[in-house]
């Protein structure tokens, strides 16, 4: 924040510094009353020094000092828009690997009216424990259809335990959803280890399951995702994108559900 202001603190200070020597050196002249012929002003004539700018400057900025919160406020307002705008020529043109990825988990309703799509990492203690979130509003509204969006971001751990999640999920879709909820509400880190366990847990054959994470579809599912998220500014996780909006953090089961009830409005 302190850093924010500073730089809209700069930014009024260049503005009016530049206002203030532009309008000297372009040498405004009026036209003197009747005869059409310009007239210098006594601005034009007047040199004026950089330090008495510079301190009239100062001045107004420390008398006036909400100026600068309401130009810091116009600017992230602008910025906010500038971003969201970005973000629906993103989700446009990227809907199908947005919403219907075949390496994405789906939970809740497979047809639901309305899609929330959580971009998660199986080490995130946001993550863990938004997975309540997820759980409560599945559960609550028939319409929703959830789905899981692997970003690993946070080490070789959460890399290694994602290749072992997508190709769980490749072999046994119909198990996926019990196994994310074991692994990203299990104690401890996620490993490849760890996530070995739970899918042997639910019946899957190692073997075949470590051919499976070989398939060189993961890697490139992956590579995609993360090609994706820097598109739509996703650096942290938990993030969601719901109808046209990206939604930044655990900002928990309310606010979800509100933005859920907008993108149903919108249908």
């Amino acid at each position: 924040m302190k850093k924010a202001l500073l730089l809209g603190t700069t930014g009024v200070a260049v503005a009016l510094a530049m206002l203030a020597f532009g309008f000297v050196a372009g040498n405004p002249q009026i036209a003197k009353a009747g005869t059409g012929q310009p007239v210098e002003t006594a601005a034009a004539n007047t040199k004026i020094d950089r330090t008495e700018v510079e301190g009239i400057i100062r001045d107004y900025l420390l008398k006036n000092p909400e100026v600068l919160l309401e130009v810091q406020d116009a600017l992230e307002a602008k910025q906010k828009e500038e971003q969201r705008i970005a973000h629906l020529g993103v989700i446009k043109d990227a809907k199908d690997q947005i919403f219907n990825s075949a390496f994405d988990g789906v939970v809740g309703n497979p047809n639901g009216k309305v899609t929330i799509v959580e971009f998660y990492d199986y080490n995130c203690g946001f993550c863990k424990r938004a997975i309540d979130d997820m759980q409560a509003l599945t559960k609550t509204d028939p319409d929703l259809r959830f789905v899981l969006k692997e970003f690993p971001i946070l080490g070789p751990d959460s890399q290694k335990a994602s290749v072992v999640s997508m190709a769980f999920h490749l072999m046994h879709p119909e198990k996926y959803g019990e196994f994310h909820n074991a692994l990203l509400g299990g104690q401890g880190r996620a490993t490849e280890a760890a996530a070995m366990k739970v899918a042997l847990s639910l019946g899957a054959d190692e073997a075949a399951l470590r051919e499976k994470m070989k398939d060189p579809t993961i890697n490139e599912a992956l590579a995609k995702t993360y090609d994706l998220a820097n598109k739509l500014a996703i650096t942290g996780t938990p993030s969601y994108v719901v109808g046209n909006e990206v939604v930044f953090g655990a900002l928990g089961q309310e606010v979800l559900a509100e933005k859920i009830e907008a993108a149903k409005a919108a249908l």
